[in-house]
């Protein structure tokens, strides 16, 4: 990696903390903030499920666009409708309030996320793409991990306003952050190349992209029924504190920062179809492992083994996007793809467990999730057989 992509993909990489970081102070405090609005499991599943729907609803127009018209544009302003974000969290005193900002919050993340993946795919080097992507999620794990754990202290000694504000001074850290340190969209390192990217409706043909799609949509529909009924679970059943829930999130997403690199490292050196298969496995055993909880430590020892299960299977899947992306010179538009698939599974997993916990048990909830990564690990596995690659040459955009 030359010195100026080192550059890009170090502001990239302390931008994304730092808003990542600001979001997990918030998301894992807002289902216990919900409830105490009144709303029912159906309610905090739109909560989250409303973020996932604008955002897989814009992700194919941003992706795209980032493709022809440049990556800076986006990043920036994503960022900065972050921070503006956090000051309407702070005054909203309803669940209707709570749903419509989380609905604008995701157009905003159609914005940055994929497109900043797309730029980290854009100066990553051939051969490669496991260690790279590993470890810019490092920015991703480790503000997952650190949120959490300052939002329920922050909750727990000054208030949830304090949060609120927390994440909306990150968010704007990370703006300023792309603002005045990435190269304008013209001088971008893919845009120097000036290919023409594969069209829509190849790239959605493409069996190898389906089964990304679906190993990405089943382990975040996990991500959804956690992060949605984790903390409720935890309050509810078990009567942990803001604090004590914090740590409870924190702990999947700490341990799969962790991995990142080294699982990175092994990916480029491994099958990375079989590394992620097994990381799937894993997530399984953690869904059972939620059921059987019984207190703080069974769900301390559900959460670990879920990280462990993330980071062993996200960093080859990633990878392999970014492989698909650079052949088929579209990588905006496959990020995008794969965020969808993201944004799919945390809506589903959070309104279909909600539905679930109205009508039956929270720990049903959690099973829905295991089923649907045992059909997604199927899915990926049998689509991702080797087949002919694509090509930007004589396609369309």
């Amino acid at each position: 990696m030359e010195r100026a992509d080192k550059k890009i993909f170090g502001t990239l990489f302390f931008s994304l903390f730092a808003t990542v970081t600001g979001v997990g102070i918030v998301v894992p405090l807002l289902p216990v903030y919900a409830h105490d609005l009144g709303a029912s499991g159906l309610y905090i599943g739109l909560i989250f499920g409303a973020f996932s729907i604008s955002r897989t609803f814009f992700l194919p127009y941003f992706g795209r666009s980032s493709d022809r018209n440049g990556r800076k544009p986006y990043i920036v302003i994503g960022l900065l409708c972050y921070a503006l974000l956090s000051i309407a969290f702070a005054f909203s005193q309803s669940v209707e309030s709570l749903i419509f900002i989380r609905f604008i919050q995701g157009i905003a993340s159609a914005m940055t996320m994929p497109v900043i993946q797309a730029y980290v795919g854009d100066i990553t080097p051939v051969d490669r793409e496991g260690f790279t992507m590993g470890l810019f999620n490092l920015s991703v794990f480790a503000g997952l991990s650190i949120g959490p754990l300052i939002g329920g202290t922050l909750k727990d000694q000054i208030g949830l306003e304090a949060s609120f504000f927390c994440m909306g001074g990150l968010a704007f850290i990370g703006f300023l952050l792309s603002l005045f340190l990435l190269p304008p969209a013209g001088k971008e390192p893919f845009r120097l190349e000036k290919r023409t990217p594969v069209a829509w409706n190849r790239l959605l043909k493409d069996r190898s992209i389906a089964g990304l799609f679906m190993f990405r949509f089943s382990y975040t529909v996990c991500i959804g029924v956690i992060w949605g009924f984790l903390p409720v679970l935890a309050d509810v059943r078990f009567s942990l504190s803001s604090s004590s829930i914090g740590v409870l999130v924190m702990l999947g997403v700490l341990v799969s920062g962790v991995m990142q690199t080294p699982m990175g490292y092994l990916a480029d050196r491994l099958n990375k179809r079989i590394m992620a298969a097994f990381g799937g496995v894993i997530i399984i055993l953690a869904i059972l492992l939620f059921i059987l909880a019984r207190g703080f430590w069974g769900l301390f020892a559900a959460n670990i083994t879920f990280g462990i299960g993330g980071g062993i299977s996200m960093v080859p899947v990633m990878a392999l996007a970014v492989q698909k992306g650079n052949r088929a010179g579209a990588m905006g538009s496959v990020m995008a793809l794969m965020t969808m698939g993201h944004s799919l599974g945390m809506m589903t997993g959070a309104l279909a467990a909600g539905l679930i916990m109205d009508i039956s048990d929270i720990t049903a909830a959690f099973a829905l999730g295991g089923l649907i990564m045992g059909l997604g690990i199927f899915g990926f596995y049998h689509f991702t057989r080797p087949q002919p690659e694509l090509s930007s040459s004589g396609s369309s955009p």
